[in-house]
């Protein structure tokens, strides 16, 4: 037997995901897991979900929740799924900023949230890190406008720009900024030794090394890392080694388990590089390169929670981060060099009392409606 649910498909920035009304799903949220991965088609052996609507990879493998504020301070509740694609679990700990791009266009499209005049500033709890996400875009007789001439790489065409402002995203997984205190750590991985790292939780947290650290140039692209096992290895060993430290885990063992958070990047400095168009981008046009494993795979561009993050660190002195920053670098926004292209991205960070605080990050992202109706999911016998 099958059941239907109420739902659409939209992509936001660089992924995609199902995008559910809380009052369309069980009461008891034990229940939900069961239903995301049963519409994503997962667990797959073969890594391709074709039974579902997750196509493959961790970009293309997520679900969003929508329903009625909780906060004064908002408009309405966000709620972030992860959905594994060869094992059946579904990870809550952290936030996907590219498809918060799409959260404010649903909202306003669905009528949970009512606008005036050609542009809606939505403000958006993200109920897995407990902050606040305003969202900006245009609006036409009471529905998101979708058509524009935002261009972002990684998505071919252009849309309507939706600004994402990130309001005070430090210790969104872990209530601190720099959870072990450091702006930089030495990490002892099992099998390979001491490595320095960065620890940073702006967004979502995430553990920075230097690429040449882990015997890479910072300008690989997707499909060379995924060659590359040995390195996809000591990269997720040193994701554990960072989640201990930093509290997220309290051993190795359940670092593992934890696939979401914290991710891992790899930064080096501007440097010409290839993109996934074949066009490439010259050391001139970025301030630093960066790489990403999220879910364990090499991301095709970059998430936008780790690009704020990112953006964050190279503003914390000490940081390596900070270290790959160019020195032509000004005080605006970033250039953030990665697979796809360049992301432009705006960290407001300071120091006061001897703390570094983020106050804000800021992106432009696309988004757009793909399809609604109802998908269909298995129900296991007698139920």
């Amino acid at each position: 037997m099958q059941r239907a649910i109420p739902a659409v498909f939209m992509r936001g920035g660089t992924s995609k995901a199902i995008m559910f009304h809380a009052r369309d799903l069980p009461a008891d949220r034990a229940a939900w897991d069961a239903l995301f991965t049963a519409a994503m088609g997962t667990p797959d052996p073969y890594g391709r979900q074709l039974d579902g609507m997750g196509g493959g990879v961790s970009s293309l493998s997520k679900v969003c929740v929508l329903a009625p504020a909780t906060r004064p301070d908002a408009d309405l509740d966000y709620t972030f799924a992860q959905v594994q694609i060869r094992e059946d679990r579904v990870d809550h700990a952290g936030n996907c900023g590219n498809m918060s791009a799409a959260v404010g266009p649903f909202a306003v499209d669905e009528g949970l949230v009512g606008v005036d005049g050609d542009v809606a500033t939505i403000r958006i709890h993200n109920t897995n890190t407990r902050k606040i996400i305003r969202a900006t875009f245009p609006v036409d007789r009471g529905r998101a406008r979708y058509d524009g001439d935002l261009a972002i790489p990684g998505v071919a065409g252009t849309g309507a720009p939706v600004r994402l402002d990130f309001l005070e995203p430090g210790g969104a997984t872990t209530g601190r900024l720099l959870p072990s205190g450091r702006a930089l750590d030495r990490l002892d991985v099992p099998g390979f030794g001491p490595v320095e790292a960065s620890l940073v939780d702006a967004g979502n947290a995430a553990v920075f090394v230097r690429a040449r650290d882990v015997g890479l140039t910072g300008a690989e692209l997707p499909d060379a890392l995924d060659a590359d096992p040995a390195a996809l290895r000591l990269l997720d060993d040193i994701r554990v080694a960072g989640s201990v430290r930093m509290g997220i885990a309290p051993d190795a063992a359940a670092a593992r388990a934890l696939r979401v958070v914290p991710f891992v990047g790899v930064v080096g400095p501007a440097a010409d590089a290839p993109t996934l168009t074949g066009e490439g981008i010259r050391a001139g046009q970025i301030d630093l390169a960066a790489r990403v494993i999220s879910n364990g795979q090499p991301h095709r561009a970059l998430p936008l929670t780790v690009s704020l993050c990112i953006a964050v660190a190279a503003r914390i002195a000490g940081t390596l981060v900070a270290e790959a920053l160019s020195p032509a670098a000004g005080d605006g926004a970033l250039r953030l060099g990665m697979p796809s292209g360049v992301l432009t991205v705006g960290a407001d960070v300071a120091r006061e009392d001897g703390a570094w605080i983020a106050r804000a990050g800021s992106f432009y992202r696309t988004a757009r409606r793909l399809f609604d109706g109802r998908v269909w999911v298995p129900v296991p016998p007698g139920r």
